[in-house]
């Protein structure tokens, strides 16, 4: 097929020219990725919403989340073989198609079970657009494009998970929880349209499909699904004390096992791991797997603050995180303009450093703090996200040859959804227990020698007495509830200093990285 990027015109500079039917399919294919990611967050600020209209438990909502994760973790790294074998124009286009329509199911969903099934079907189908994304991107534009083109698929990668609450918080005010899934019937139905008619980009492979290996894809979905469940039930069960997560997380050991020995002895593996061979792909996975723990663990945090702490529903909710979104957009065209002249080391540095500050600057929060004080941390996390990103996927992905793009891309987006599970795992169980650590010492210091603490309580029973309630017992509750939010807002602090002081690590950990060879001709030409 012959490849329409470069430029006929006589004179004209060799790969300046971008071919606009290749244009237009990979816009739409970015907008089916910013789709797919959207709806990872979207229901996190609406699932109180989603739970009364499926009269579910306040144990099952939170599947509504999970088996949407879970899928889509499982086919994430498998998009690059069926890429090879479908090609990219059939894979994309059956996973926006199936994507939408499972999105339409789910908005029909009459109970908890159903949407269950209905949200893991959509994670799946939808989780091939997004590693197709970043692999067309390094195939088919020319090293000198790059640096518009980077930042266009870091803006969507990260931007979506960091909107998904805000966008959600919208449509379950404004019309009902059903819309979270109804949106994406139009935009759905035009971006699976136009990749089949306009994606060029490679051909398929149909005769590898002989050669698939089951034995790999049954162990990787085993490994992926199981880490997942336990990453994300552990915290609430107090990991391998609980039953059902020792389970799992044998069952996941034998599924490891089972995947990295197809991965290094299959002809044809699942998951082709040789793009770790390359230097930079390596670091910049390392990079890609922390970043996903401090874009995911803050787009966790802010809502449960504002939640819990100053009651916000879902719109206040996602009005107020609405700014790092903002402060991510209007920086992208920057940080692509730096990516193309300054060291990536640089970038990087000034990336880490970044959302080490943001972090630094939440620890002093307490249980007053609302939109101003929130303010500017978030703007520096909006901005030192897109100056990570952007210098992150060029790290991992520009420098490796066509042939492993595929599999490479999923690859690396795997590593920033498991940084995520992983940072949220970590970030909850710290929250638990550093709060029960901060009430436990609070709770020694409220006795009858506390004369502040006595003063307090009576008043409080004085007004509830005057309320005609049971005064002692009304105050003892309600000094018991401060007492909590209070150690909960501590751990809150402490969660922010040991982010402060891991991204201030890796800051360091970017200077003693080599410099990336500049020259070499881009991937794919």
């Amino acid at each position: 097929m012959a490849d329409a990027t470069y430029s006929d015109a006589p004179g004209a500079p060799a790969e300046e020219r971008i071919d606009p039917r290749r244009l237009i399919a990979f816009l739409a294919m970015v907008f089916g990725m910013f789709m797919a990611i959207l709806d990872i967050q979207i229901v996190s600020a609406s699932l109180a919403e989603i739970q009364a209209g499926l009269n579910a438990g306040a144990d099952e909502i939170s599947w509504v989340q999970t088996s949407y994760l879970i899928a889509e973790v499982i086919m994430i790294p498998l998009s690059g073989t069926l890429a090879r074998i479908l090609s990219t124009r059939i894979l994309f286009t059956v996973s926006a198609a199936g994507f939408t329509a499972a999105s339409v199911l789910a908005a029909t969903a009459t109970n908890i079970d159903q949407m269950i099934v209905y949200r893991a079907i959509q994670g799946f189908i939808g989780g091939g657009m997004i590693p197709s994304v970043f692999a067309a991107a390094y195939t088919i534009f020319p090293r000198s494009k790059q640096a518009i083109i980077a930042p266009v698929i870091g803006l969507v990668a990260t931007l979506a998970p960091t909107i998904g609450p805000t966008v959600g918080g919208y449509l379950s005010s404004y019309f009902s929880w059903h819309w979270l899934f109804l949106i994406n019937l139009g935009p759905g139905v035009i971006v699976a349209a136009l990749a089949w008619l306009l994606i060029d980009f490679d051909e398929p492979e149909f005769n590898l499909a002989k050669s698939f290996d089951w034995l790999g894809f049954i162990g990787m979905a085993v490994f992926l699904g199981a880490l997942e469940f336990v990453l994300e039930e552990g915290p609430a069960n107090d990991w391998l004390a609980d039953e059902t997560i020792l389970i799992f997380s044998i069952v996941m050991t034998i599924g490891a096992i089972l995947f990295f020995y197809r991965a290094f002895t299959a002809s044809f593996p699942v998951v082709d791991l040789g793009a770790f061979r390359n230097i930079n792909f390596a670091f910049g996975s390392v990079f890609s797997f922390v970043m996903g723990i401090g874009l995911y663990g803050l787009t966790y945090l802010y809502p449960l603050y504002l939640g819990r702490i100053r009651g916000y529903d879902s719109l206040m909710i996602g009005e107020t995180v609405f700014v790092t979104g903002v402060a991510m957009f209007l920086c992208a065209p920057m940080s692509g303009a730096l990516s193309a002249r300054v060291d990536p080391r640089i970038m990087l540095l000034l990336g880490f450093l970044g959302f080490g500050v943001s972090t630094w600057m939440l620890t002093p929060i307490d249980a007053e703090w609302d939109f101003w004080e929130l303010f500017l941390p978030q703007i520096i996390r909006g901005a030192s996200l897109m100056f990570c990103m952007v210098t992150i996927t060029n790290l991992a992905l520009g420098t490796l040859p066509v042939d492993r793009l595929k599999s490479a891309s999923g690859l690396f987006n795997l590593t920033r959804n498991l940084g995520g599970a992983v940072g949220l795992a970590a970030i909850t169980t710290l929250l638990s227990d550093r709060s029960d650590l901060h009430y436990a010492r609070i709770a020694e210091t409220v006795t009858s020698a506390n004369h502040t603490a006595m003063e307090t309580l009576d008043n409080l029973a004085a007004n509830f007495d005057a309320s005609g309630l049971s005064g002692a017992d009304a105050a003892h509750n309600q000094l018991t509830g401060m007492v909590q939010q209070q150690a909960w807002v501590m751990a809150f602090a402490d969660v922010s200093w040991i982010q402060t002081m891991l991204f201030a690590g890796l800051a360091l950990g970017a200077l003693a990285m080599k410099k990336p060879p500049s020259g070499g001709a881009p991937a794919g030409h």
